[in-house]
């Protein structure tokens, strides 16, 4: 299926989209990419980032989606760790990482104002560079290669594992009610995403919209009162909104807010970072029982889900088991804990394809257990089978819904001669959910201030890694292990905190 497209002040028709993706994957094809094969794309929400997602999806090529804020250095990982074969970047996103594409890697480069009428003349792509279309029979159902954030520095590319013939019914059937509950969107829907496509919850929003053939309102990017008048102008039934986007809709004049007929959302999903009580409950208050909330990840996919009537009567939880997804709750001796005990949550979801980390067996390997996978997070199921979130084993934050691993931003922050230690760690933010914070001990004798911290790694990593607080301590706290104490840096910032992430 192909959906309808509405990108600001332009109306593509299904047949219009559709055009543009054979181009796509004519050209895709000319590059020497076939099934199976890795695509990266550097593009903002755009036209062309959604016909791209409906080429590579018919014909069984990985995507590889890269934030279009990254460096050089960050894009050179990226497409070298996942074998990508062509980058699709946007014009004037080239110079700045052309030194990170590496010998090989082909670059197909999309305007950056692009229409229906450009389509249809043939201006993009360019006419030289079409073959044949990409085969259409994929033999791998979830195309999306995603990077997830570690405790290594680096992170780690999640890449799907084909499904077995006699398997591949029942997990495209299974993989489809997942989705259709989380989104909630069917052929009828009109569906509203001004999050970034390069995350991997957003994504997966476009991905089902354009699979049941709805009408996807795409924007560039979030404000808030434009939020409410594309949902009154375009009688939006379904969104996509994070926390952070909560936030900025609440803060609005409540006259602003009346001013908007927003009657006809049906459903409002929130995949992407944990809400806080308070804020969830006053979007719930506003917008009536369509808010909704599903906790997974990107190697697991979503297994939890709850309503807004069940998170009324379980303030807190992220919901029960979605589907045939599995739970458990680890204590520190590897024994399954009984209801309200926490430990380390473990998941498994049968409706998603198993998964590797690219070259990384080992990491693969440390996270199961008895065919379930955990990502560091810990929490309790009560009696009801409800689950509770309560803290992060890893350090990753989650800040705005982005993923952040604090061990480069230390690396970084480590390479300066001033500095003998760093770290990184989340603190609360009441717009973002978490911000970045960073710790830092100086070299006997050293000088170094916060400005010319950060004004150094906006030239190495991309400015949303960069701490908002910096700190200088003579000493930082250690285990006896040696290894800093993070709880200790990070408490003085959460007391008080109606959560703990």
């Amino acid at each position: 299926m192909v959906p309808s497209l509405v990108f600001g002040d332009q109306h593509w028709s299904r047949p219009e989209l559709a055009l543009l993706a054979e181009r796509i994957s004519r050209s895709l094809n000319a590059l020497g990419v076939g099934e199976g094969d890795t695509v990266a794309v550097m593009l903002r929400n755009s036209p062309s980032y959604v016909a791209t997602v409906i080429a590579c999806k018919r014909a069984g090529v990985y995507l590889v989606s890269l934030n279009w804020h990254f460096k050089a250095g960050e894009v050179r990982f990226l497409l070298e760790d996942s074998g990508a074969q062509v980058l699709v970047v946007h014009e004037d996103l080239v110079e700045p990482i052309r030194a990170g594409v590496p010998a090989g890697v082909a670059l197909l480069v999309a305007p950056l104002h692009e229409d229906a009428e450009g389509v249809a003349t043939q201006e993009w792509p360019a006419p030289g560079q079409q073959g044949e279309p990409l085969p259409d029979s994929p033999r791998v159902p979830f195309n999306s290669v995603v990077y997830t954030s570690g405790t290594t520095g680096r992170p780690k590319g999640v890449r799907r594992l084909p499904v077995a013939p006699e398997a591949r019914a029942r997990v495209d059937a299974e993989a489809a009610q997942v989705a259709k509950t989380v989104y909630g969107t069917t052929p009828e829907s009109v569906a509203l995403l001004s999050a970034p496509m390069y995350h991997s919850a957003t994504m997966s929003f476009a991905s089902h919209a354009c699979a049941v053939g709805a009408t996807l309102v795409l924007e560039p990017g979030f404000d808030a009162e434009r939020t409410l008048q594309l949902i009154e102008q375009h009688r939006v039934t379904h969104a996509y909104l994070v926390p952070t986007m909560y936030q900025r809709l609440l803060a609005l004049p409540s006259q602003v807010r009346a001013k908007y007929d927003i009657r006809s959302l049906v459903q409002v999903s929130s995949t992407g970072s944990p809400c806080a009580r308070g804020l969830k409950q006053r979007m719930i208050d506003w917008l009536g029982p369509v808010v909704t909330e599903a906790y997974g990840s990107s190697e697991a996919g979503y297994t939890t889900f709850i309503t807004a009537g069940e998170w009324l009567a379980k303030p807190g939880s992220a919901g029960r088991a979605l589907g045939s997804a599995q739970l458990a709750i680890v204590g520190e001796g590897g024994e399954e804990l009984p209801p309200g005990e926490i430990g380390l949550i473990y998941v498994r979801q049968p409706a998603m394809p198993d998964f590797t980390y690219i070259g990384r067996e080992e990491d693969r390997r440390g996270i199961s257990r008895d065919g379930l996978v955990t990502l560091g997070d810990m929490g309790f199921i009560d009696e009801d089978g409800y689950l509770f979130i309560c803290d992060r084993k890893s350090d990753m934050v989650i800040s705005g819904g982005v993923n952040i691993y604090p061990a480069e931003i230390e690396a970084c922050i480590l390479a300066m001669d001033e500095v003998g230690d760093v770290a990184v760690f989340g603190i609360p933010d009441a717009e973002f959910g978490e911000a970045l914070a960073a710790a830092v001990q100086l070299k006997p004798g050293r000088t170094l201030d916060a400005a010319t911290i950060g004004q150094r790694l906006r030239e190495k990593i991309a400015n949303y890694k960069i701490p908002r607080t910096i700190t200088f301590h003579d000493a930082l706290p250690r285990e006896d292990t040696g290894k800093i104490f993070k709880r200790l840096l990070r408490e003085p910032y959460w007391a008080g905190a109606d959560r703990r992430i």
